[in-house]
């Protein structure tokens, strides 16, 4: 090709001789190819063709080079001065560069990604925030109108010793006193047929023997706001309560009659706070309770959405913190090696005490948990404002079981002592119970003609420790009734009429025989069931939110608007 290129340029130039000399000394003369026969230009084409193959051989052969990548076009100048490895090497350099700017070019979409991110993140603290709020609205609304309960028992008080006052300036004139009331016994209609008709059991007059004496109750004071849960120790005569104060306190009431125990001076108590310094914080209130099994531990569950976990001396052994939200329910499974929280955010954690950490978080309602109940060591139901309820198992990541049929938010979820039957209630006027053999519920429980808040079935029948008495279940509305089921053919056994106001929490004795309701009218009624009869009533300062028994049936607590937590002397 060099010797070509000689000979255009001295043709070109007229070096004719020069041209000939040098095509002699090339053979150019004893080519066999006609002259005549060549287009013009094919010199070029020969020579263009050529500069491309050697730039296809720069590019290909290069070990380093990858294929899929793009082909890295050479000049001109570069094909016909240098040779293929300096074409490669060139080829290798450009490719490095190209390489670094695709680098930069990715970090910098990085960069762009975590920019999104971050706004992602500042969009989803501000969504928190903003439930934060609705939180804290739904709170204050909650509180005013607790405080308008509290409001309306005083203007109650203030009335009834208006009336007191007249009855005694009737009594003085000489003025014929009131006849007792009567108890009434009413045939309700409960559309199955057969069996003793149901009783509606009225209210006894409160001048009867039945009348608790105010030195046969213990007022334990120390909360400084509305006491909304209280629950004995299984083992002891530790009493927990938990309060809007952002404190839970666990009160040593000595054994024998509250009388000889105000005698030995107050109740010793243990103040747990939720918040340090001040505790009037309402983000921190202590919403639910619950004492394990052996009664060595207590867990709260608070609004901030965390549950903690403390021993019987006060100290706070473990904080358990995923929740996005205030947990309203709280319980210990039976081993006492899980701990079971349902809160707003609308899911439930299965803790692992031992770890101090979360086992499985389950998110399969769309409103927030307000009731969770184990069914054994690993099973659990579940409640919630959208109406349905999951039985869940540790380890399973869907519902073992989906019970749907409430038309209402669902207050509450309790099993059977067995573990085989689940009651429920709901906004929606009913209770139902449901088996796991069956998806539909087994009976629906219509009698009441208000919102039922809260049911407990009776420590009584197989797998209890009264074996030989009735299995049943009670309902506590506010229609401001209690009502009583026979839960083997779904009937209204009787209606406990005893109650002015909507009733928050009802309790077995531990015998079965007896059982306490607490209303926000102020009063705590003692049941007997074997007539429906009122049996004992106490009236106190306040709305009561919940009653619980001791483990030994003779002291009920009961914890109210007004702050306090009152034990009661029961012995019959």
């Amino acid at each position: 090709t060099e010797s070509v290129s000689n000979i255009c340029y001295f043709t070109l130039a007229g070096f004719t001789h020069s041209a000939f000399a040098l095509g002699y000394e090339a053979g150019i003369n004893k080519c066999t190819i006609d002259g005549n026969m060549v287009p013009p230009a094919s010199l070029i084409t020969f020579v263009q063709k050529g500069l491309q193959y050697l730039e296809m051989e720069a590019n290909l052969s290069n070990s380093d080079a990858d294929v899929e990548e793009d082909f890295s076009f050479l000049q001109p100048l570069d094909l016909i001065t240098k040779d293929v490895r300096e074409l490669r090497q060139m080829i290798k350099e450009r490719k490095k560069g190209l390489q670094k700017e695709r680098d930069k070019r990715e970090k910098e979409k990085e960069k762009e990604k975590e920019k999104e991110k971050e706004k992602e993140r500042e969009k989803d603290k501000e969504t928190e925030k903003e439930h934060e709020r609705e939180r804290a609205r739904i709170r204050e609304k909650d509180r005013k109108e607790r405080e308008k309960e509290v409001e309306k028992d005083r203007e109650r008080n203030e009335k009834v010793r208006d009336r007191e006052k007249q009855l005694e300036d009737n009594a003085e004139r000489g003025a014929i006193p009131d006849q007792e009331e009567k108890t009434v016994v009413k045939q309700e209609e409960n559309g199955i047929s057969g069996g003793a008709e149901p009783m509606e059991i009225a209210v006894p007059s409160t001048s009867q023997t039945c009348e608790i004496s105010s030195s046969d109750v213990m007022i334990l004071e120390g909360h400084a706001s509305e006491v909304c849960a209280c629950a004995w120790s299984p083992t002891g005569s530790l009493l927990a309560s938990g309060s809007g104060d952002s404190t839970a306190r666990i009160w040593t009431v000595a054994e024998g009659t509250a009388r000889t125990s105000m005698q030995n001076g107050p109740a010793n108590v243990l103040v747990l706070k939720h918040v340090k310094g001040r505790t009037n914080e309402k983000s921190k209130d202590v919403t639910t309770l619950d004492w394990n099994g052996e009664g060595t531990l207590l867990a709260t569950g608070s609004y901030d959405g965390q549950a903690r976990i403390w021993s019987t001396t006060g100290e706070l052994k473990s904080t358990l913190s995923k929740h996005k939200g205030p947990i309203f329910s709280l319980k210990w499974n039976k081993k006492g090696d899980f701990l079971l929280t349902g809160s707003c955010d609308k899911t439930a954690i299965v803790w692992d005490v031992k770890a101090e950490e979360w086992r499985q978080q389950f998110e399969f309602h769309t409103g927030p948990i307000l009731d969770v109940d184990w069914r054994n060591n690993v099973s659990f139901a579940t409640s919630s404002t959208d109406n349905m309820i999951y039985v869940c198992k540790v380890g399973e990541t869907r519902p073992i079981k989906t019970f749907a049929g409430h038309q209402g938010e669902v207050n509450c979820v309790k099993w059977d002592p067995a573990g085989q039957l689940l009651a429920s209630c709901s906004d929606d006027i009913s209770a139902k119970v449901w088996s796991m053999k069956q998806e539909k519920y087994v009976y629906d429980l219509r009698e009441h003609t208000k919102e039922i808040y809260t049911l407990r079935w009776s420590p009584t029948g197989p797998g209890t420790n009264n074996p030989n008495q009735q299995l049943v279940l009670a309902s506590a509305s506010f229609d401001s009734t209690v009502k009583l089921w026979d839960v083997e053919v779904g009937k209204l056994i009787s209606t406990l009429c005893g109650h002015r106001d909507p009733v928050y929490s009802v309790a077995f004795s531990p015998n079965g025989e007896y059982l306490a309701s607490g209303s926000l009218d102020r009063c705590i009624n003692v049941w007997s069931l074997k007539d429906g009869n009122i049996v004992k009533k106490y009236t106190g300062n306040g709305g009561i939110f919940e009653v619980c028994w001791n483990k030994e049936g003779d002291k009920i607590a009961a914890c109210s608007a007004n702050n306090t937590v009152c034990v009661l002397d029961f012995r019959m």
